[in-house]
């Protein structure tokens, strides 16, 4: 018993650790933050140490961590590994859905007609998805979110073992025609869009 209390203890450490840096997002530290401004005034406070790649800016990459794919001709909505979150605009919103389709909320962001790369694990491929979750969720001040948590499977292409499971977590504000998409379930999101700021 005393051994499960400590192995328990332990795991409730690390998890803290691990939560840290992306709380400073939300809880004011502006040395461990950095400002991002986004299309209608959207503001977040992110942690300094995630990359924005905005090249495209439909398409806006946050790299949280590593992202083995920068740089090579993979790299893109549809890799595997890059540990990331998106900031969609309605270029992207408007292919969002399978055979290049508007997105809507009732089915995942997948701009695609094939079956597409795992995105958390390279070699296997998305398998089948539902919905875990839906509801409204606050992001600023007078803004809600169509929120949806699509559970997916990853497997192999030839037997269709599964090897691997993600959640694509999906805050949509249709006004604003903002879409953001999250593979990674990355910690402190949520909150930093609670507390998203609109100017």
């Amino acid at each position: 018993m005393r051994k499960t209390i400590s192995a328990a203890a332990a795991g409730l450490a690390v998890l803290a650790a691990s939560l840290a840096v992306p709380a400073a997002a939300y809880a004011g530290d502006a040395a461990a933050t950095k400002t991002l401004h986004l299309r209608k005034g959207l503001t977040l406070k992110i942690p300094s140490s995630w990359r924005v790649d905005a090249d495209r800016a439909d398409w806006l990459r946050v790299i949280t961590g590593s992202c083995p794919t920068k740089g090579t001709d993979t790299y893109g909505f549809r890799d595997s590994g890059c540990h990331s979150f998106w900031i969609l605009g309605p270029k992207a919103i408007k292919v969002g859905h399978e055979l290049f389709q508007a997105y809507t909320p009732d089915g995942p962001f997948y701009p695609a007609t094939d079956v597409g790369p795992c995105p958390v694990k390279k070699k296997l491929y998305i398998g089948r998805t539902t919905l875990a979750e839906k509801g409204l969720r606050q992001v600023g001040p007078g803004h809600k979110a169509d929120y949806r948590d699509w559970a997916g499977t990853c497997r192999t292409l030839t037997s269709g073992t599964v090897k691997a499971r993600f959640n694509q977590r999906e805050w949509y504000l249709p006004t604003s025609r903002i879409l953001v998409i999250d593979q990674w379930r990355t910690p402190g999101l949520a909150a930093i869009l609670e507390n998203a700021t609109w100017n």
